[in-house]
């Protein structure tokens, strides 16, 4: 019989993603066939599915910790924001609309059926559901109309396992107010809790825990230290770049890659490939800092919000920054939005990433972007023209490219042309997300921006950081009690 088990944290970025995926990868090798869910997910980092959708980057990552391709019933309702404080919503893998917070919390109850049915479907192939929450259930100002924390625990009648974070400070607080704001059938809805990423010696904590339980009830399902080598997994969201990149700069570093930090950055995860690489320096550039002038590379990456990112640049002064780069025959390369933002111009008439415009682009190439349409989603492979060397990934965008550029693309997928390239071969820009981690065209990449890539072969690096990952919490969870703790939830058999 199909079990679940929630974990909610006591805010964001405490960490449940990653547990999530750990505990995934540890009860997958156990024997379980594991699945993981989330029933709304906000963030701009996507991962696309074999059936055309897209879930959040978090969900794809859990997926492949239990050895399974994603799909789209792991995550129904993924909100991406956009410009004037307004998010694009996907419903089970596909474009629902927009809205505003306001009017998004007005929708959300309508959306709970069809979260349901997902977790359904989900739960008919599965031996354990680990389902993730999303912020704090003590958010009681939003708990009227919630779906992604106490609102789905209640209505698929799931326990909850509540994630702290003690490197931030205050986690006693942080768990005991939790439990003193949640209604008292959600209390004891309670399993238990986690503390994660302690720092220094774990017996310092054996009063805290003795202070939780004397105050809650609750029992405590293990202390989880810190765990650097988490660094190497993709992030859930733009929150991972207000910390340092994962992989600092040795003095043996040659090459700096300068990324314009974008207040709608999307599917930055793009980057992670180039950053796990000892010779590569990633520099991501804030607001009110220029572009460095020493940077091998400036990367234009995805954006939620293409025309508002693109006037965003501009206030910066991060386009005459790129021009002067351009102008000493500095390379440059866009992904997604970042390549549309290298042409000639781009129109959104539909407002489909806010309000109806256009604007010139940095005219590096020709070609203009008309955003509107069905929204592309799919897995793509094929190969890089310059260098023949295999690239994958997945392209997920909204609109059409088209000019005299293209006929330079940078990449032939399956004899599909994809993006384009400037006549002295300096400028680039493609649709495909993830190419980097084709360790042949990243290799090939680096060596002409003058060094040689490492041995580092990226999926297996995945790999290893989820086994060890796995490993670090079977050394301090209580699985057990964990996997005890789960029970059978209440499945609507919705169609």
């Amino acid at each position: 019989m199909t079990c679940a088990l929630m974990l909610q944290g006591t805010g964001s970025d405490v960490g449940k993603s990653l547990i999530v995926a750990g505990l995934a990868r540890a009860f997958t090798r156990q024997g379980l066939r594991v699945r993981p869910f989330k029933p709304q997910n906000m963030s701009n980092n996507a991962a696309v599915t074999h059936d055309g959708g897209e879930i959040g980057r978090a969900q794809a990552l859990q997926a492949r910790a239990c050895g399974i391709a994603p799909a789209i019933d792991m995550n129904p309702v993924l909100l991406k924001p956009q410009a004037e404080g307004r998010a694009q919503i996907v419903l089970c893998g596909r474009v629902h609309g927009t809205a505003s917070a306001r009017q998004y919390r007005a929708l959300a109850p309508s959306l709970l059926p069809a979260v349901l049915a997902a977790f359904d479907r989900l739960a008919e192939s599965a031996d354990l559901v680990l389902v993730e929450g999303a912020g704090s259930p003590a958010e009681i100002n939003l708990r009227a109309g919630d779906i992604a924390n106490m609102g789905f625990a209640e209505a698929a009648d799931v326990p909850v396992v509540l994630v702290g974070d003690i490197e931030r400070g205050g986690v006693i607080a942080q768990l005991t107010g939790t439990h003193a704001l949640l209604a008292p059938s959600e209390r004891a809805r309670l399993a238990g809790y986690i503390v994660n990423k302690f720092r220094g010696d774990l017996r310092l904590f054996d009063d805290g825990i003795a202070a939780i339980g004397a105050r809650t009830g609750l029992s405590c399902f293990g202390v989880v230290p810190y765990f650097p080598a988490v660094s190497a997994l993709p992030a859930e969201d733009s929150m991972a770049l207000a910390v340092p990149a994962p992989h600092p700069p040795t003095p043996a570093a040659r090459l700096k890659i300068a990324v314009p930090l974008l207040p709608h950055i999307a599917n930055f995860d793009d980057l992670d490939p180039l950053a796990a690489e000892p010779a590569v320096e990633i520099v991501r550039v804030r607001p009110g800092t220029p572009l460095p002038r020493d940077a091998a590379l400036i990367l234009l990456p995805g954006s939620k919000a293409t025309l508002a990112d693109l006037a965003f640049l501009r206030r910066e002064g991060w386009d005459i920054d790129i021009l002067a780069h351009r102008r000493h025959g500095g390379p440059i390369l866009g992904l997604c939005a970042g390549y549309q933002m290298l042409g000639s111009a781009i129109a959104d008439p539909e407002g489909c990433e806010g309000p109806p415009g256009t604007a010139p682009g940095l005219r590096l190439l020709d070609v203009e972007t008309v955003l509107g349409g069905e929204k592309r989603l799919f897995e793509a492979a094929g190969t890089e023209i310059a260098s023949g060397t295999k690239v994958y990934g997945y392209e997920m965008h909204l609109g059409v490219t088209s000019g005299a550029g293209l006929a330079r693309p940078m990449l032939d997928l399956g004899g599909r042309p994809d993006g384009a390239v400037s006549p002295d071969g300096s400028v680039m820009g493609s649709y495909l997300h993830g190419l980097f981690a084709s360790d042949g065209f990243r290799r090939a990449f680096l060596a002409r921006l003058g060094v040689a890539g490492g041995a580092l072969e990226y999926e297996a690096m995945i790999e290893t950081a989820l086994d060890a990952l796995a490993d670090h919490l079977e050394r301090h969870l209580d699985l057990s009690a964990l996997l005890a703790a789960a029970r059978p939830p209440h499945l609507t058999r919705a169609a």
